[in-house]
């Protein structure tokens, strides 16, 4: 139990946490964390996302505000409403559309598990992705957000509580020479994914879509702190 707990924090640390780090190197001290020290990075990561939702809030009910009342200078609507979009498509709740990456993995020998999907998004994460989805062969593509998980072995990823299946794609906003450099490393995803009898193509395009989004949910429990 506590090393499946410990496998979905790393995918929301993954996304929270922008680190240089490999996924390897993290998921030994989150193994061996004890389940009160994981809780409190879980509780961590909800009030970070609440923190992100009531900005959005508020951003909101400003530049309404200044809209309706003619107030303010174009430059502070403008930098509210730029605002606005980046904690959108942070948070998102909102498609995004950008240069950046295809990265389709193939899993023909079923040996390709949620931790190996969970390493490539960490890579695109720590290499710059602004914005990530994640498709299975069949259904809707999923958003990554601040509280995304990924579990299950090979043969019955489940991201976000959807089981998916082979092949796998995750489309990422970025720049898209070092999103795929980072892929593609020695010994990063492309070798990982080939280790385990899969393969791994990373496309490149001066304009990708990621058009899933998230459920714009109130948080239960987590509110921002001060």
């Amino acid at each position: 139990m506590y090393g499946l707990l410990a496998v979905l924090l790393m995918g929301v640390l993954g996304f929270v946490l922008v680190v240089q780090v490999r996924v390897n190197d993290s998921g030994d001290s989150l193994d061996a964390a004890r389940p009160a020290d994981l809780l409190v990075v879980l509780d961590n990561v909800g009030r970070r996302e609440a923190a992100l939702r009531e900005e959005i809030s508020a951003l909101e009910e400003a530049l309404s505000s200044l809209q309706q009342n003619g107030g303010g200078s174009g430059a502070a609507l403008s930098e509210a409403k730029e605002r606005l979009d980046a904690l959108s498509i942070q948070v998102g709740t909102v498609p995004a559309v950008g240069p950046g990456v295809v990265v389709t993995i193939t899993d023909p020998r079923t040996g390709v598990g949620s931790e190996v999907l969970l390493d490539a998004l960490q890579e695109l994460r720590a290499a710059g992705a602004e914005a990530v989805s994640i498709a299975g062969a069949e259904g809707d593509p999923v958003r990554i957000g601040v509280d995304s998980w990924i579990a299950g072995g090979a043969g019955s990823v489940v991201v976000d509580g959807r089981q998916i299946s082979t092949p796998y794609e995750y489309i990422a906003i970025g720049d898209p020479a070092t999103l795929a450099a980072a892929l593609d490393i020695p010994g990063g995803v492309v070798d990982t994914v080939a280790r385990n009898g899969g393969e791994c193509s990373v496309s490149r395009s001066d304009q990708v879509t990621v058009s899933a989004l998230r459920d714009p949910r109130i948080p239960q429990y987590s509110q921002p702190g001060n």
